[in-house]
């Protein structure tokens, strides 16, 4: 049965990928060209293509009261990258089952995909009752015994109970409201159910003034969210992949069950390649769709070009970002085999705990005071503009208080004067300000840096890396090591010119390419080249994030005592 590209997204589960599909009628008839974002291909009456994937390309917003689009409300078109923060407004329209909930809503491993709804009634379980109004979390959907079942938790006095639901339960399922706050990608990507439209409300628009926002001014209501996916798809005779908008006027046919999937090319993204077995590296394959870029390796990345991926990997990186005083602050992931040395910049401290977190055993941690600091215990310094210090150690003291002696956390620290030290306490509590003194003049390799010294860690590059053709680090007036993390990467190399080998990012290169029957000349890889990556301020909050998730975060500065 035929119906519109768009309703047939609509109905489609993402499950049920790929599926051919065959051209039936519409505007852009027998041998007629559609062009999207570079890509021509021909829809002619009869064609197949093979649907491999699809998502939201931008949204259609109207001006929402009451629930419903205003009635002076004009539809303007917003990019995914439009912004400003918003907050979901509950959909008020119950779902009918837990079948159609898993068919329609995002649900995934991380936390946007943890979608909370109640039930009108009551659900009786084996050994648990789930009552009405009770808050429910989707976590994820699989098979459970031959049955197709949503895995579920609630939380009851901070305990929680892990259950499953079938995708057969039926009832009157409501989303539950959300507190949290997301970008509108964010929203596109886990937020909008298939067939339904999205109310938002706008949380935070202070980057959204201006004359080229196509919102009104001071605007900060609700929008109505509408959806338009891009369809990517396989052409029979084509090497590529084309794009191809949802709302396209043209009806198309599911012959997926009459068709033999096998005789297209069969796209895979790197992630597919990563999760591929060691044994099968390494191997050969075309790029059917490579990223934008003409500095290597991405313009050896282009449509069409033939790779070899030697091996896949965990690599370590350092996430800096420049030091500078304005928004325009660039950042980078920088590899271990970075070649360039570097030298010591002052850090700037806001307390005396950063200080503790700072020192080392290595050196003593030389500090000027900023901000002058009145201590309410005469057993404790008070601190003015220009003072010195040599920080020593984190220890306890007993200061009076209130008539009664109470210890508290200090820093112990020497003061520098004109001739002599002076042994002075610090309170943990402490809110001033210090900057750092150097006196170490050497050059460091960035490993070095990794293993002496605590990171955030302030450098200036004072020797390029040389076999880097422009070394974006140099550049920057000061560069502030963040973190170190470990990510996932493939080394490849020209299969026609293997004389040098790159690594590339697993999750931040968007690529499909399928995989060729031919031999690889050589099975040890060529040197490999330095990359030093610049990520975009949206990766690099998803790295820090992602990176974050792993690690207890540090413990909060003791407070003042009251």
């Amino acid at each position: 049965m035929a119906s519109t590209l768009e309703k047939f997204i609509h109905s489609l589960d993402l499950r049920a990928l790929p599926r051919v599909l065959q051209i039936q009628s519409g505007i852009y008839g027998q041998g007629s060209v559609y062009e999207t974002f570079g890509n021509e291909c021909s829809l002619s009456t009869e064609e197949v293509i093979k649907v491999i994937g699809f998502k939201i390309n931008k949204l259609i917003a109207s001006i929402c009261e009451n629930n419903e689009v205003s009635q002076f409300s004009a539809k303007v078109e917003l990019p995914l990258n439009f912004p400003g923060l918003y907050k979901v407004v509950a959909d008020k329209t119950p779902y009918v089952s837990i079948e159609e909930i898993a068919t329609k809503v995002s649900i995934g491993p991380t936390r946007f995909g943890h979608p909370r709804f109640y039930s009108a009634e009551d659900i009786k379980l084996a050994n648990l009752t789930i009552k009405h109004d009770e808050q429910i979390t989707f976590t994820s959907v699989e098979e459970v015994h031959g049955t197709m079942a949503v895995n579920c938790v609630v939380v009851r006095n901070n305990q929680p109970y892990s259950f499953t639901l079938p995708l057969s339960q039926e009832g009157e399922f409501y989303e539950c409201e959300d507190d949290q706050i997301y970008t509108l990608k964010e929203i596109a990507e886990w937020k909008i159910p298939k067939c339904r439209n999205r109310i938002v409300k706008l949380s935070n628009s202070l980057h959204m003034r201006g004359s080229s926002s196509p919102l009104p001014e001071n605007f900060d209501g609700c929008l109505i969210l509408m959806p338009v996916y891009e369809v990517q798809a396989v052409m029979k005779f084509r090497k590529d992949i084309v794009h191809i908008l949802s709302d396209l006027d043209v009806e198309v046919k599911d012959v997926t069950d009459c068709y033999d999937i096998s005789s297209f090319l069969q796209p895979f993204s790197l992630e597919d390649i990563f999760e591929r077995t060691s044994k099968e590296f390494p191997m050969v394959v075309e790029i059917m769709e490579g990223p934008s870029g003409s500095q290597k390796p991405y313009n050896l990345l282009s449509t069409g070009k033939e790779i070899v991926i030697y091996k896949k990997y965990q690599a370590a990186r350092v996430l800096a970002s420049e030091m500078r005083s304005d928004s325009c602050k660039r950042r980078y992931l920088i590899p271990m085999n970075y070649k360039g040395k570097f030298k010591r910049r002052p850090r700037e401290f806001p307390t005396a705990y950063d200080l503790e977190i700072a020192r080392s055993e290595k050196e003593h941690l030389h500090v000027v005071a900023t901000k002058a600091f009145t201590s309410p215990h005469k057993e404790l310094f008070s601190v003015s503009v220009g003072d010195q210090f040599l920080v020593q150690q984190r220890q306890t003291s007993e200061v009076l208080y209130e008539g009664r002696k109470k210890l508290v956390d200090v820093l112990a620290c020497e003061q520098i004067l004109s001739d002599s030290y002076k042994k002075v306490l610090l309170p943990m509590y402490m809110e001033g300000g210090f900057v750092e003194v150097i006196h170490d003049k050497k050059q460091y390799h960035l490993s070095e840096i990794c293993k002496e010294f605590h990171l955030p860690f302030n450098v200036k590059v004072s020797v390029r890396d040389l076999s880097i053709e422009k070394d974006v680090l140099a550049a920057a007036p000061g560069l502030q090591f963040e973190e170190e993390i470990t990510d996932s990467y493939l080394l490849i190399s020209s299969a026609s010119n293997p004389v040098e080998s790159w690594e590339i990012p697993v999750y931040r290169l968007n690529m499909l390419v399928h995989l060729l029957n031919k031999d690889v000349q050589t099975v040890e890889p060529p040197a490999t080249r330095t990359t030093v990556e610049e990520v975009s301020e949206e990766e690099y909050y998803m790295l820090r994030r992602y990176e974050n998730l792993t690690l207890h975060p540090p413990p909060r500065p003791p407070k003042k005592p009251t």
